[in-house]
């Protein structure tokens, strides 16, 4: 009888632990925001209920309020609160063509310091003003500075007197007084700073949207490749792209689709640079398909699904990809899920994943989910993807409808 009853104690002290180590869990997966469209119902994890709050809150954007609601396990113990937006259902056009980039950045960004050898010695003046690696200059004695030459116009003619230099750190404005040094080599003054003002690639296009000519691309942002740090856009071009060649990938290393710019006009214009990716309007459409539903964040699933890129040319064609984990957690905007290359034509041609493919068009179940963001080194059939509803967001913020 004592051993029945230790066990039962047992089986109950196991079972609560699970049961309140889901609903952990639960609490720490599931996202504080979701998006619905009209007529369809919200699909939770097993065990979990909604209860509506009384209160109606504002969800932002431009879809108007949203329901706050209480999830609940077996509808008896609160996990969060999870605000609920209904929004008109989406529909754009998958593309997966490559596109040129082509931008400016507004203020220049510090990628390094470099020793001005003066008659007294080694000099850093902008390092010792208390400028770091990663700083964007904006402005030298109230000029706006956008371009390497106009930081190095500014200090030349300051004559060695301090200018007053304007800039971001970690997003915050700062000002520092950086006194040039004489380099006794050219008898020019300099800051001793290396920056950059602009960058050029290639990526491909997730969507176009018709009604407004907006297209998304990337699914990440463009970063500097010294610091990692967002590029602050001023203008940025679109122009078309031929892709000639891969560089396949091998485990510990990236491939990467080789291109070029057929032309130096512009197809389109950049006009936003963000986490999720690049925005802007193009000229023309990229693509002759039909536009097709977004699936939002919860319509993602484990299992079979396609994508759209281009490895040869300019012209996309679909291939096999399976879904093999999806994570609803709000704390990554691009790392929303793994995918892994199934098709053999891809596998064949570039080994998986390459640079350049990221933004290629994810669709599963005829609707449009995502993008490809990153590979894998240690395994480059293998990567990462963003929701589609991530990408769009930032869309729909610079193009309210």
């Amino acid at each position: 009888m004592k051993g029945i009853l230790r066990y039962t104690v047992t089986l109950l002290c196991v079972v609560t632990v699970l049961f309140f180590g889901y609903g952990g869990y639960l609490a720490y997966a599931l996202p504080e925001h979701y998006y619905l469209t009209a007529g369809h119902t919200l699909t939770l994890p097993h065990g979990v209920t909604l209860t509506p709050a009384s209160e109606t809150v504002q969800a932002g954007g431009s879809n108007g309020a949203g329901t706050r609601n209480i999830v609940q396990l077996l509808g008896i113990i609160p996990i969060r609160e999870i605000t609920v937006q209904t929004i008109p259902e989406v529909s754009l056009i998958p593309c997966g063509n490559p596109f040129g980039i082509k931008m400016l950045t507004e203020g220049v960004i510090v990628v390094a310091f470099g020793e001005i050898e003066t008659a007294e010695g080694e000099k850093l003046p902008a390092k010792d003003a208390g400028i770091a690696v990663g700083d964007i200059l904006r402005e030298i004695d109230g000029t706006p500075v956008n371009s390497n030459e106009e930081v190095a116009a500014c200090m030349a003619k300051s004559g060695g007197k301090a200018v007053a230099v304007q800039y971001l750190h970690n997003g915050e404005s700062r000002l520092a007084s950086v006194s040039p040094a004489l380099d006794k080599n050219d008898g020019v003054y300099k800051a001793g700073v290396w920056v950059r003002d602009s960058s050029a690639g290639i990526g491909t296009v997730t969507f176009f949207n018709p009604k407004d000519n907006t297209f998304g691309g990337l699914g990440h942002a463009i970063c500097d490749v010294d610091t990692g740090d967002i590029l602050p856009l001023l203008t940025g071009d679109v122009v078309d792209v031929s892709i000639s060649g891969i560089i396949k990938g091998a485990e510990g290393s990236a491939g990467e689709l080789q291109g070029s710019f057929l032309s130096e006009t512009a197809v389109g214009t950049i006009l936003k640079n963000s986490e999720t990716g690049v925005f802007g309007r193009l000229y023309r459409a990229p693509s002759d398909r039909e536009a097709i539903p977004v699936g939002l964040k919860q319509e993602v699933v484990p299992g079979p699904a396609s994508i759209l890129t281009t490895v040869a040319g300019q012209k996309p064609q679909e291939y096999e990809v399976e879904i093999k984990r999806v994570s609803l957690r709000e704390d990554n905007l691009t790392k929303n899920m793994v995918l892994k290359i199934t098709d053999p034509r891809l596998l064949d041609e570039t080994g998986g994943i390459v640079q350049g493919m990221s933004g290629s068009p994810i669709i599963q179940n005829g609707k449009l989910i995502g993008a490809v963001t990153h590979v894998f080194l240690n395994d480059p059939t293998e990567g990462y993807g963003i929701f589609l509803e991530n990408m769009y967001a930032a869309s729909e913020s610079l193009f309210p409808s």
